[in-house]
């Protein structure tokens, strides 16, 4: 590797996961150590432990825990003197964190930083259903050095009112929108988004960090069972990620003269070649176009620029994988060959998804996939909300030609973007742009569909008529008529 590179290039010498399935939750570590004992791999595995102690910062990304600032647990577990502690809150890109360390590397303003997040779903499930209280670290008066939030909300308000609270009524939304699109029957459209899953399964099987290696068929991923109940039409259990695992990575990025000055092997170096994200907040139903992210178009084909790559050449990527819309809706924006495996990991379903972490997860297990394909160039993306936030990393073992390059994409995505008002207490006739059926019990209970007006607003109704509900799962809605009255209700159209 040339002695010329520039000393502040930010590489990453350090990569550790972090995993268990206990279950006596009282064997079980809580995930402040889990996040620690991740840090100590990443520090082994870089053969240059005494690199924690050095830590510039420790960036951390908010889990289902409680720690007001676990930053400074898992430091003084390490034995990191004084680093400055960032903690991000839910509705901030895991890709911020990771572009942040990378922007203060090679800016010289740090020599060393950490990133470090995960959390232990199983572990608190199995205490629930043991009926234990879990012993975990109390921290008073505790405070991080800096908390990143959103500026906005993830949801609009009409939506929350009408039953839109959790992800995968969101993302079905979008989905039906995307098999209208596509002129996809119900049918057609339920094999096509079983089949990536059950790829993703076969790539879990070959990860050696997945929380599930088993390889699952297509129709038991589409078929709804006592097993794999259907959670919101057209998404079975199997659609969905799995946050209950017990899972934790740990990074350490640093300066090429600190990993040159530290004797670290450059068979371990990865580097970040550049990033980008949009933080453009904009609620499901105010885009005008459901199926479509300009976004992802936006600020993915800038950070394949600044990287001087084509997509063509990308050999390996990880798409966040939340849910199937999630990565059909990059791999159509970014033109991403059909075909392509779209995982390096097995995805949220089944190499785990711990909640606000996936992402770290995926970006060391890729580091792993590159140091084994030398040269070679790997994407991971990052979303947050319901495909509300978008972010790219594109890392190689090969140097970037000018150095770690960054940008912000938020005013170009929304300028890409069209939207359309959102109005309640109407009635009268609209069109149905999207919807979802939401089940209990695998049984449809409720639909919420994003209706347009013929004004040009959008309006979101629900109904729980056990005949419409029914229908919606066995005929398509998306394009059809329907009634809608100013209690927030609809019906088809007589």
């Amino acid at each position: 590797m040339s002695a010329a590179l520039d000393p502040r290039t930010p590489v990453l010498v350090g990569i550790g996961v972090a995993a268990q399935r206990c279950d006596d939750p009282a064997e079980a570590l809580e995930p402040c150590a889990l996040m620690a004992t991740a840090l100590e791999a990443a520090g082994e595995d870089a053969g240059a432990r005494g690199l924690l102690t050095q830590a510039d910062s420790i960036r951390i990304p908010r889990g289902f825990w409680e720690y007001p600032d676990p930053g400074r647990l898992v430091a003084d577990r390490i034995g990191a003197a004084a680093p400055r502690r960032v903690l991000a809150e839910i509705g901030v890109l895991q890709q911020t964190l990771l572009s942040d360390a990378c922007v203060a590397i090679a800016t010289g303003r740090e020599e060393v930083a950490l990133v470090t997040g995960g959390d232990a779903k199983y572990r608190s499930q199995r205490a629930q259903i043991a009926g234990v209280e879990l012993e975990n670290t109390l921290q008073s008066g505790a405070e991080p050095d800096e908390v990143l939030r959103p500026v906005a909300s993830l949801w609009a308000d009409l939506e929350f009112e009408r039953g839109l609270m959790m992800a995968a009524p969101y993302y079905t939304i979008i989905e039906s929108a995307l098999r209208y699109a596509d002129g996809r029957s119900l049918a057609t459209h339920r094999d096509a988004i079983a089949q990536p899953w059950a790829d993703m399964s076969r790539a879990a099987a070959a990860n050696p960090h997945a929380a599930h290696r088993t390889p699952v068929a297509v129709e038991e991923i589409r078929d709804a069972s006592a097993r794999n109940p259907m959670v919101a039409f057209p998404y079975t259990k199997l659609h969905n990620s799995d946050w209950n695992v017990d899972q934790a990575a740990g990074l350490i990025l640093c300066s090429v003269a600190k990993a040159r000055a530290c004797g670290i092997s450059e068979e371990r170096w990865v580097f970040p070649l550049a990033a980008t994200e949009s933080n453009h907040m904009l609620p499901v139903s105010n885009r005008a176009q459901l199926h479509r992210c300009p976004a992802i178009a936006v600020a993915g084909a800038r950070a394949i620029e600044l990287a001087g790559r084509r997509v063509e050449e990308i050999a390996h990527l990880d798409l966040y994988s939340c849910f199937p819309a999630s990565v059909q809706m990059f791999a159509r924006e970014l033109g991403i060959a059909p075909g392509r495996p779209y995982t390096v990991t097995g995805g949220m379903r089944f190499a785990g998804g711990p909640l606000n972490n996936y992402v770290l997860q995926a970006t060391a297990r890729m580091a792993e996939v590159l140091r084994g394909d030398p040269g070679s160039t790997g994407l991971v993306t990052t979303v947050s909300g319901f495909l509300t936030k978008q972010g790219f990393g594109l890392w190689s073992t090969e140097p970037p030609a000018n150095g770690f390059r960054f940008a912000d994409c938020s005013a170009e995505a929304a300028a890409a973007t069209a939207t359309r008002p959102l109005v309640r207490d109407v009635s009268g006739s609209a069109k149905v742009a999207g919807y979802t059926v939401l089940c209990q019990g695998g049984e449809p209970v409720k639909a919420i569909a994003v209706c347009d007006l013929a004004d040009g607003a959008r309006t979101v109704v629900s109904s729980v008529a056990a005949e419409l509900t029914q229908a919606m799962t066995r005929e398509e809605f998306c394009g059809e008529t329907v009634r809608v009255s100013e209690t927030g209700e609809f019906r088809p159209q007589a």
